[in-house]
């Protein structure tokens, strides 16, 4: 058992670019759950057996290089599989009339909520994980068409570097495995969606 207590540094980064170019790399696959945790064991593809002890407030991300030998040029990289995250960019919101405004967002809100899916919003941009089929959650935003919304797909794996430790873990942490994820999400995207006075989407987590 291998004690990781905190990283070497990332694959993306020039220096380890151009160091593990051709080294024998080992990869500690994680999935977006397991890598929100900073206490974790688990085996790599290779076998080798490790412990992660990061600080509370850190966790590992895609390309994070946790083992490096430099005599047998032989390294333990962990790799991260993260769903993608709709983006809905409300800038033009933003810009409205303040009744215009208060208006979209709250039908917004009404909306998501009715989907139970979980959101963080930062800024102008509200981040939803993938927790239905693509397809649906695109027809649930063109069936409430709202005025200045906009919205897109990015990998997840592009998108938590802007986030908090907090806020990835409310898009990642366990996203796939909510209760209201597996109900007949098509149904309410075409307008008969139940609402329950709520909306899931309204955590809004604020930096401090």
């Amino acid at each position: 058992m291998i004690l990781i207590e905190s990283t070497l540094g990332n694959v993306r980064d020039p220096e380890w670019a151009k160091s593990l170019d051709g080294a024998t790399i080992d990869w500690l696959e994680l999935d977006q759950w397991e890598a929100q945790k900073s206490r974790l064991r688990k085996a790599t593809l290779g076998d080798v057996e490790l412990a992660l002890s990061l600080d509370r407030n850190s966790h590992l991300h895609d390309g994070d290089v946790l083992i490096w030998d430099e005599a047998k040029r032989a390294a333990v990289v962990a790799r991260i599989t993260l769903r993608e995250v709709m983006i809905i960019d409300l800038q033009e919101v933003v810009g409205e009339q303040v009744e215009k405004m208060v208006q979209t967002l709250f039908e917004l809100g009404h909306a998501l909520g009715n989907q139970h899916w979980p959101a963080v919003v930062k800024g102008t941009k509200v981040y939803v994980p993938l927790t239905v089929d693509k397809k649906v959650m695109n027809s649930v935003m063109k069936t409430h068409a709202l005025p200045g919304v906009r919205h897109e797909f990015m990998p997840g794996s592009e998108v938590i570097p802007y986030l908090a430790p907090h806020e990835s873990r409310r898009l990642f942490g366990g996203a796939s495995d909510t209760p209201h994820s597996h109900h007949n999400a098509s149904k309410d995207a075409h307008g008969h969606g139940h609402s329950h006075g709520h909306g899931h989407s309204h955590d809004h987590d604020h930096d401090h």
